[in-house]
């Protein structure tokens, strides 16, 4: 999908798994609507792989490690009236962040999407995140109005 001569962006197969659920776990612990659950993260990211017309787990890898990752699902937005890519799970190794391993991420999902149709993508991210705030906000997306709520799943 990418490619630069030290890092690589790829769609992730069963193998990647072990190292996706550490990245997952990184995550998870600093999400505070989530936690981390190895288990749960390996069967999700399993489900991910099995259905990939309407799902996509991309990995960055540089010297055949993977330090980051991102998924995106497609869903029919009547708003649109089209698909639409919701885009979760992005996370990059924090040893290697500010090294465009994130926006090497963000642009393949992109891609990905809009080969697919999707007229919109959207994401969430946690508000106390700042870091992950500001990085979304110089790729170029934008807050809504809407406010995200949840009921059932595991409990945080």
């Amino acid at each position: 999908m990418f490619e630069n001569p030290e890092l690589v962006v790829r769609r992730a197969d069963a193998g990647d798994i072990e190292a996706l659920a550490r990245l997952l776990t990184a995550l998870f612990s600093i999400e505070a609507d989530f936690r981390p659950d190895p288990e749960r993260q390996r069967r999700g990211l399993r489900a991910m792989l099995d259905a990939p017309d309407q799902r996509c787990v991309l990995v960055a890898e540089r010297d055949g490690a993977v330090i980051g990752m991102v998924t995106g699902q497609l869903v029919i937005s009547t708003a649109e009236g089209a698909p639409s890519a919701l885009v979760e799970d992005m996370v990059v190794d924090p040893a290697r962040r500010g090294q465009g391993v994130g926006r090497a991420l963000l642009n393949a999902i992109e891609a990905w999407a809009g080969d697919r149709g999707a007229t919109r993508m959207q994401l969430l991210a946690d508000r106390e995140n700042a870091p992950a705030l500001a990085f979304y906000q110089r790729m170029g997306w934008r807050p809504t109005q809407l406010v995200c709520w949840r009921r059932g799943g595991a409990p945080v």
